[in-house]
């Protein structure tokens, strides 16, 4: 099976009022196994669309997405539908979660909806108490999603999207809603993940953000223009350096 998510000349069409709108056109690209992506680029350009059609969520107008040894464009629906919930982790800017059930039955409702997955129910509740442990939100597992910070509900979310233990995590703008100290402390619990193997795919418009990536693709008019390697963010990482050379790079791209 192959190590790596492969696109090719994915294209994205909308018709809209009878126009066609050519949101992405022949974008290629590799994610390997265990490798930390930013996608970057201005407004409109594309990026939240390349997430959401490489992760399956839509529909591509032409092209190939090979997820992993598996073609998407080749499956039905439901197919679709059970790569999503068992092979690849949600993280989004909006934190969407049942507003009827506690921090922790929404952590675990991925994995009991899992029909793959070989796991005791027992063993499954486990796995989500020692999530919550690592992420630090022990304490709010019995509450409301309305009844903790907006970082606490974002480590719930990231522990939502490993209950399936998944290949890779699409994560659309993961600090957006963030002030400064959670978005710190999302990206660091981000890398770590991604250090013990977890492959990451997220969209940013935040340069601090991106430079906690180890690699960065730029998007503009629906295709990649350029990209830069920083290489893994380790914690001993110079995080100035790496934020200076980003900023070095997209200012030369006219960002």
């Amino acid at each position: 099976m192959s190590d790596q998510l492969r696109v090719r000349n994915l294209c994205k069409t909308y018709i809209i009022n009878k126009r066609q709108n050519n949101v992405l056109r022949n974008v290629n690209f590799e994610i390997e196994q265990g490798e930390m992506v930013a996608i970057m680029g201005p407004s409109g350009s594309g990026k939240t669309t390349l997430l959401y059609t490489v992760s399956g969520m839509d529909k591509v107008t032409a092209g190939n997405i090979e997820f992993f040894g598996k073609e998407l464009s080749g499956l039905s629906d439901n197919e679709v539908s059970n790569v999503r919930l068992n092979e690849m982790g949600f993280v989004f800017q909006q934190m969407y979660m049942l507003k009827n059930l506690s921090i922790y039955d929404n952590i675990i409702l991925p994995a009991y909806q899992s029909k793959e997955k070989t796991y005791t129910r027992k063993e499954i509740n486990g796995y989500a108490v020692e999530l919550m442990h690592k992420l630090g939100i022990t304490e709010v597992a019995d509450n409301d999603i309305n009844e903790v910070s907006g970082g606490q509900l974002q480590r719930a979310c990231i522990c939502r999207s490993l209950i399936n233990k998944p290949r890779i995590i699409f994560a659309d703008e993961p600090t957006g809603a963030l002030n400064q100290q959670s978005s710190s402390e999302v990206m660091k619990i981000l890398n770590q993940i991604n250090r013990e193997g977890t492959s990451i795919m997220l969209v940013t418009h935040d340069q601090k953000v991106a430079a906690k990536c180890e690699r960065i693709l730029y998007i503009e008019d629906g295709n990649i223009r350029d990209e830069i390697r920083l290489g893994k963010c380790g914690e001993s990482s110079d995080r100035r350096e790496r934020e200076k050379k980003l900023s070095t790079w997209l200012m030369d791209l006219g960002w």
